[in-house]
């Protein structure tokens, strides 16, 4: 097999824009393109875009004519591809010669351009883009099924088929951990080599790298929509052209198994699969890659100044080295799996027969399980059983609640799992590569039967020993035991028992035989549990997947359905009776069907793939399928999800006292000290109401009851609640879709913007120019005949976008306002309590005291929790003799609450880490300026706007890229959101908890989102 590089033709950019006039009658700029054999040139005219190729001086005119005889066919039978069409030149031909210096000819021919991008320079893969990738390749290979040609039947390096040349040159690879591993996959090849004569044969591409891939738009979303360089097309067998395909599209992936799911998928709604073909897909793709790193080895060692020849070398090994490590029968599942085929083939028969002899199936514990002796436990992601996160951090923990629920529900045995997603799988040790970030393998594959050591294990059925091992390294998880059942003549199974003791297996050995019903041996005390309760785990397998090592007992969401086909619920054999498992929770499209039904329809959803969330803890939310998402944007749970300290103190206090203020409550009293204790003076009267907008609401009758006027000033862009009256002096609800605009009593002033707005960061006076803009709005009120009551803003503009004050705006529009009688309000529901790091609430950053200010959100880290502190003077103003009562305002379960946030606060120095950890979010955030949709980065502490942008010059605003980017952030396992008047903002807000780590991980996935497709577009 020929391994040597051709020579590349002689030519340059100026022989072909010469040629080209010459030829071809076009006047047109020329640039070289890369090619390993031929010389290709991008021309570049009025008419139109070409590529000239200049063909090596070896090249077979036969091949040629194989080319345009194979896309002439692909014109008429697949003419909704993207490929390349031969150009005749002056003289009607499709191929001229041409002759260099010393007289040796090449041929040369022209053909259109395909418009679009090379896969290789896309970015994201995702599973959307990769399915259209395998359409393609499968659209193709149906349009040429029946196609020949005489030169079609070539020896070619590229051949698959014929990949067994590189056994000849293992040698050329130094690295004797790699080239062990090309050589067991030239093995894997070697197994499977006599059946490819059997399978479907056609004349395919077979060149699918990601450099011959075009992507383009299709209805505005990124799809491959053809294919150029037909050079290495031949005869072969057709599913060799998928294997190309899936090789290079793997590239670059962390996971390349899910990478190659897509494809496939693509491919099989094209051309439908035979199943003989997927049983040999997997060789032909580690082959290939194989071949691949021989071929760069050799060629690299003969041109080692040539980075062409190496630019996909470190993938491929990447790749090479995750393929040789997994089990070669889990990656045929999951290809069936993506082709709707049941995973493991004769798994629905397995089931079945399990089900049919129910009743010959003996007890695994001596006796039947029944309500009377059984509990089921729901260790799920989601169960409330757990408790607060502590409660299964550690094994300890995790011992207690387990034992603690067994006592309390009385019954001796405890049961379930199966497919249950469970949180304490969410450590490393479970963490697998994602390609969209790392995931964990939380999906329990078994049933336990929790019950005390010594408890004594029973064969269900009638088996053999196929194998035993003590799993004591690198944690001591004891010894298991699988047996094979023989269902009936060539339908067999397995089952397997973890956890057990070590002295059951004393004298066991492979082959030996269990009679249904006699004892296999006993539970395992908690030193070989893993650290955990002592409980045997039981799973049924009906494929090994060629595994060689410790079988797995969870699997990753995302490969669910093909893991209940490879082990079924173990529950056939334990025969838990159904009724004693609670009712299964509903998928998301239930859940959403749902909420359609019973909810009004403009309660938003986050995100475009909405995430069912069942558990957070601190700076972490946790979906349904046990994946933790950063959070980034909730800034209502202040110092974490979930926080132990303030979960501890509402369960206190809820099982002792909850009723109203009309009752007298040392605590009610002791808080409000103690939150006014963290204003300035003269603040120090408080109201305690259930949210934030009951607080705005509220600092509006203050205002109006101390001032007699009901005229506001409040700032563009502003949010202040979801009240009427809220909503009537707040621009970015009236003023929005659905609004009827501002109330005649609410008076916009411009928002203090130095990005857009009117005055900018380098005007050093801005501040005070902002602020002279509410004279106006005083100076009209006032010839009305009419007072101002007061001017409101966020001491940090939130819906705003994230909007820092200017230096000395608040002191200059406080003086305006208190000069006119009117009263100052801060809203502080989204800023204050530590946020800006600097200083305990928002306005200090300005050098102001207001004279009321509202609270909300952080207060009660998300319990309905609010407040309203204000001066003395005006709390009497309030007092007018009408009562003003809220049921619920100030409980004792909220006051609880509220204690034990501001002990948060200030035992693990919260605001001290908002300020440290903002500080570095905000520096690395601007390292992202060089970003051309970066328009402003701007913030303090852990409240921060990243303004995106589409023109720096007119700062057009890039709301579908901010909207794109907070939803792949989300797939990244990140979690924020945009905002600001023209939805181009993305809102940073994240619990104080959020720390060092946290700000680099965000930075790190912004840039690299920044830098793809639909970003950039």
């Amino acid at each position: 097999m020929q391994t040597t590089r051709h020579a590349v033709p002689p030519f340059t950019a100026t022989d072909a824009i010469r040629l080209a006039a010459a030829r071809y009658d076009l006047v047109a700029e020329a640039r070289r393109l890369p090619g390993e054999h031929d010389a290709n040139f991008l021309l570049t005219s009025a008419c139109g875009v070409y590529v000239l190729k200049i063909a090596h001086a070896g090249e077979d005119a036969a091949v040629l004519d194989l080319q345009h005889a194979l896309l002439a066919q692909l014109a008429e039978r697949a003419p909704q591809l993207a490929l390349p069409r031969v150009v005749r030149d002056c003289d009607g031909q499709l191929v001229g010669q041409l002759a260099d210096g010393a007289g040796r000819g090449y041929a040369v021919r022209v053909l259109s351009y395909v418009p679009g991008i090379l896969l290789a320079q896309s970015a994201p893969h995702d599973p959307d883009l990769l399915h259209s990738l395998g359409h393609v390749l499968g659209t193709l290979d149906a349009a040429l099924a029946d196609f020949t040609h005489p030169a079609a039947v070539r020896v070619l390096k590229w051949d698959l088929c014929a990949a067994g040349w590189i056994g000849d040159h293992l040698d050329a690879i130094v690295d004797p951990l790699r080239r062990a591993i090309v050589a067991r996959g030239l093995a894997g090849f070697r197994a499977i080599a006599p059946h490819l004569a059997l399978l479907p044969r056609s004349i395919i591409h077979n060149d699918a790298n990601d450099y011959n891939v075009i992507v383009d738009r299709v209805a505005g979303q990124r799809r491959v929509v053809g294919l150029i360089d037909f050079g290495d097309c031949l005869a072969s067998a057709t599913i060799c052209e998928l294997a190309i395909g899936i090789a290079y599209a793997i590239l670059g992936k962390p996971d390349p198994l899910s990478a190659a799911l897509p494809v496939i998928a693509g491919y099989h709604a094209a051309r439908p699969l035979h199943e003989d073909e997927l049983a040999v897909l997997l060789p032909l793709v580690v082959v290939r890659l194989g071949t691949s790193v021989v071929n760069s080895a050799l060629l690299h060692a003969a041109n080692p100044a040539d980075a062409y020849l190496t630019v996909s070398e470190a993938a491929a090994w990447d790749a090479l080295t995750i393929l040789d490590a997994t089990p070669a029968g889990l990656a045929h599942a999951l290809f069936r799996g993506a082709c709707d085929l049941p995973p493991i083939a004769h798994a629905p028969a397995v089931v079945a027969w399990l089900a049919q002899y129910a009743a010959q199936i003996a007890p695994i514990l001596k006796q039947p399980l029944t309500a009377a002796n059984t509990t089921v436990l729901d260790l799920s992601i989601g169960s409330p059983d757990l408790g607060n996160w502590p409660a299964f951090a550690d094994d300890d923990a995790f011992e207690r609640r387990v034992t603690a629920i067994l006592a309390e529900r009385g019954r001796p045995i405890g049961a379930g799992g199966y497919l249950e997603v469970r949180p304490i799988y969410t450590t490393p040790a479970f963490m697998v590569a994602g390609n969209d970030g790392p995931q964990w393998r939380t999906v329990h594959l078994g049933v336990d039967l929790w019950a005390p050591p010594g408890t004594v294990i029973h064969a269900p059925l009638a088996g053999v020993v196929h194998s035993f091992a003590d799993n004591d390294a690198p944690r001591d998880y004891g010894p298991t035991i699988v047996l094979t059942h023989t269902a009936e003549p060539g339908l067999t199974f397995y089952s397997l028992y973890g956890h057990l003791s070590r002295e059951s297996l004393a004298g066991l050995r492979v082959g030996q035989g269990f009679a249904a019903g006699e004892i296999i041996g006993t539970i395992g005390g908690r030193a070989v549990n893993g650290g955990w309760p002592p409980h045997v785990h039981i799973q049924i397998i009906t494929d090994l997947l060629g595994s060689s090592g410790d079988f797995p007992g969870v699997a990753r969401p995302s490969q669910r359905a093909v893991w209940q086909s490879v082990s079924p619920d173990a529950n056939l054999l334990v025969a838990i009776p159904p009724d004693l498992f609670p009712p299964a929770d509903p998928d998301q499209s239930t859940i959403l069907a749902e909420r359609r039904t019973s909810l009004g329809h403009n309660l938003s959803v986050a995100y475009q793939r909405p995430l069912t969330i069942v558990r957070g803890f601190m700076q972490h939310l946790y979906a349904d399928d046990g994946r933790a998402y950063l959070d980034a944007v909730n800034n209502v749970p202040h110092v974490g999800h979930q926080h132990p300290h303030v979960v501890r103190a509402a369960q206190r206090q809820m099982a002792l006292l909850n009723t109203n203020t009309r009752y007298l409550h040392a605590g009610l009293a002791r808080y409000a000290a103690r939150l006014a204790a963290t204003l300035p003076d003269p603040l120090s009267v408080v109201y305690l109401v259930c949210s934030g907008s009951e607080a705005t609401e509220l600092a509006i009758r203050l205002a109006r009851a101390a001032t007699g006027q009901r005229d506001l000033i409040i700032s563009d862009g502003a949010y202040h609640g979801n009240t009427t009256t809220l909503i009537d002096i707040s621009p970015y609800k009236a003023e929005g879709a659905g609004g009827c605009g501002l109330a005649p009593w609410a008076h916009k002033a411009p928002m203090p913007d130095v990005y857009r707005g009117a005055f900018g960061a380098g005007d050093p006076d801005a501040g005070r120019k902002y602020a002279q803009q509410i004279a106006p709005i005083i100076a009209r009120v006032q010839a009305e005949g009419r007072g101002i009551s007061g001017f409101m803003i966020e001491s940090l503009l939130s819906c705003g976008g994230q909007i820092v004050l200017p230096p000395g705006y608040l002191h200059e529009v406080y003086a305006l306002v208190r000069a006119a009688g009117g009263v100052c309000i801060a809203d502080e529901v989204q800023v204050g309590f530590g946020r800006v790091g600097t200083h305990f609430w928002g306005f200090e950053t300005q050098g102001v005291v207001p004279d009321i200010v509202a609270l909300g959100k952080p207060i009660g880290n998300g319990h309905p929790l609010g407040a309203v502190v204000t001066t003395p003077a005006i709390a009497a103003a309030f007092d007018n003799g009408m009562e003003y009562f809220n049921t619920f305002g100030g409980n004792m379960v909220s006051v609880a609450i509220g204690d034990a946030v501001l002990d948060v606060l200030e035992r693990e120095g919260l605001q001290q880490r908002a300020n440290d950890v903002g500080a570095l979010l905000l520096a690395g955030l601007r390292s992202l300026a060089a970003h051309p949709l970066v328009g402003d980065v701007r913030g303090q502490g852990l409240m921060i706007g990243v303004e995106l942008v589409t023109d720096h010059a007119t700062r057009a605003p890039a709301a579908d890229q901010a909207s794109y980017i907070a939803n792949r952030l989300r797939d990244n396992g990140i979690l924020l959101s945009t905002d600001g008047p023209l939805h181009n903002v993305l809102k940073i807000k994240p619990p104080l908890v959020f720390n060092e780590a946290d700000a680099d991980r965000l930075v790190m996935t912004l840039d690299r989102v920044l830098r793809e497709d639909d970003a950039r577009a």
